[in-house]
């Protein structure tokens, strides 16, 4: 049953209710639903793991909710910034979507900038963070919009890479393996890790994660786990 649709900053937005479930559509693909949420939880978890208060985090992409109340349940976590260019995406969090995020939006730790996270990465603010979690497309191979795939290069992985602190961690969701993403961690970070989580069907989902970066256009290699 379809709730809402929107005209997004991408195309359409579809919020469906599927049974006690909501599903978000963008473009006629299939984005995100409410059931489960295991690897987005563990994006936020894996991202701050080991590290003391207070932890300042990036979300990008605010999709049904799960990272952002994940991250609010994790001690140490003194604030959340969420980047979410889609005004409708937001909106429903206030009402259909409100029980997953956990009223998460009204939190006074929590801000929400509206915006393409590319441009706000690339803004003229300072913000750093202890940890940035992606989780704007269906991987870096499935980019929800073309121009998304500037993000995954290296391009995008320089602006990543100057907005975390030095105890740093940038996660990337994906839907799939992407190995060609992940060399490109390699020869931009000392450090990265790849945590699969099963799914009911189909390949699991990714989650990788890049610590102690480089100087720009440095050389390839570093340990993997």
């Amino acid at each position: 049953v379809v709730v809402e649709r929107a005209a997004g900053v991408g195309g359409e937005l579809v919020l469906r209710r599927a049974g006690e479930h909501y599903e978000i559509i963008s473009n006629g693909v299939f984005l995100m639903d409410t059931r489960g949420g295991a690897s987005e939880r563990l994006l936020v978890r894996a991202a701050v793991e080991g590290l003391d208060g207070p932890v300042r985090l990036l979300i990008g992409g605010l999709g049904v909710g799960f990272s952002l109340a994940e991250a609010l349940e994790l001690p140490g976590v003194a604030h959340v910034t969420v980047v979410e260019r889609e005004p409708a995406v937001i909106a429903w969090h206030a009402a259909e979507l409100r029980p997953w995020s956990r009223g998460a939006l009204d939190d006074p730790r929590v801000t929400v900038r509206r915006a393409d996270l590319l441009d706000y990465l690339a803004g003229p603010h300072d913000d750093r963070f202890d940890a940035l979690c992606l989780d704007v497309d269906n991987g870096p191979d499935w980019t929800v919009t073309p121009g998304n795939a500037r993000l995954y290069g290296p391009a995008g992985l320089d602006l990543l890479a100057r907005r975390l602190t030095p105890r740093g961690t940038l996660a990337v969701w994906s839907a799939n393996a992407a190995p060609a993403f992940g060399e490109l961690l390699r020869r931009r970070f000392g450090r990265v890790r790849v945590r699969e989580v099963p799914v009911a069907r189909g390949e699991p989902d990714v989650v990788y994660l890049a610590s102690e970066p480089r100087p720009a256009g440095g050389p390839r290699g570093g340990p993997r786990a």
